[in-house]
């Protein structure tokens, strides 16, 4: 049976890079299994010219039907978005990062759990550095619905640039907003509130590129204002409690002050296998959909803080 009919949204600023871009499409489109049946290209802001000619011939060599929506200003991550979800004429939509590479499989294995009943389905993936030859980490997410909704009160349980969507469960959460480096994980968090059906695949399907700053960007001062206003809303909408938001505010503030020598091994050997843990003390690879998604637990130890210029 044909797999239910869904979109690929990917947004491009002006400092991605036209191979980047190149790759990134030719692996979510040309190489999949499973063809998005409809691609939105969001161009938020003004971009170089050898960029705006990729974008071009991408569209017009495109195999599937592209939708290409031009933001005249550059409105950051979680707005162009928006206007992305817009403009998709299908409820599955697939998010896709302009920089990093698909796996053949990865909608054969996601766009079904959707179709199946799940509002949002993540999965694993691998960090690469020069090309998907160098893998320099692994993350794996919680699988289990409760580990989601647990790890959710401390940490986006999702890999952002992994996940496939309901549409309809996205907007009925108020969809992205304006959060900056923050979005993906304040849209998630609110989804599960509203009892969204929640699954993460173990399995890595996303080859997610990380540069020479990728720990730099973790840190710094502009994400440690956009970590405490993320904080403020969620306390504010009741998603953590009074004890959770002091516990985020030290743990996840404290995160993004130290230096970066410190947050990388951190990251590498306390937050990334923080789900494979998980995963191996319940015997789980897959979680099946599941409606206990507003089921709150106790605290967990770890954050995973992932931030990329939108």
């Amino acid at each position: 049976m044909r797999a239910e009919p869904f979109a690929l949204l990917m947004t491009v600023y002006g400092g991605d890079r036209e191979d980047h871009l190149r790759a990134a499409y030719a692996s979510a489109v040309h190489e999949q299994s499973l063809r998005p049946d409809q691609v939105i290209l969001v161009q938020d802001g003004p971009v170089p010219e050898e960029l705006e000619r990729g974008l071009a011939d991408l569209v017009d060599g495109s195999p599937v039907e592209v939708t290409f929506v031009r933001l005249e200003d550059n409105r950051g991550l979680g707005p162009a978005l928006d206007a992305g979800l817009q403009a998709s004429r299908h409820d599955i939509v697939a998010r896709m990062d302009a920089d990093d590479i698909a796996m053949p499989h990865r909608f054969e294995v996601q766009v079904p759990l959707v179709g199946a009943g799940a509002d949002l389905v993540g999965a694993g993936l691998l960090e690469f550095g020069t090309d998907i030859a160098d893998i320099v980490g692994r993350r794996v997410p919680p699988s289990d619905p409760e580990d989601i909704a647990r790890y959710s009160r401390l940490h986006d349980p999702f890999n952002h640039p992994t996940v496939v969507y309901r549409r309809s469960a996205v907007m009925a959460a108020g969809g992205y907003g304006d959060l900056p480096l923050m979005e993906d994980y304040w849209l998630f968090a609110r989804m599960i509130a509203n009892g969204a059906r929640v699954v993460n695949v173990a399995e890595p399907l996303v080859y997610y590129r990380v540069g020479d700053g990728a720990y730099e960007r973790r840190g710094g001062r502009d994400l440690l204002r956009s970590e405490l206003r993320l904080q403020r809303e969620m306390l504010r909408e009741g998603f953590i409690s009074q004890t959770q938001y002091l516990r985020n505010v030290v743990v996840r503030g404290g995160y993004r002050l130290v230096p970066t020598m410190i947050r990388r091994p951190v990251y590498r050997w306390v937050v990334a296998p923080y789900g494979a843990r998980r995963n191996r003390s319940r015997g789980t690879d897959t979680a099946a959909p599941s409606t206990s998604a507003k089921t709150v637990g106790g605290p967990d130890p770890t954050s995973q803080p992932s931030a990329r210029p939108g």
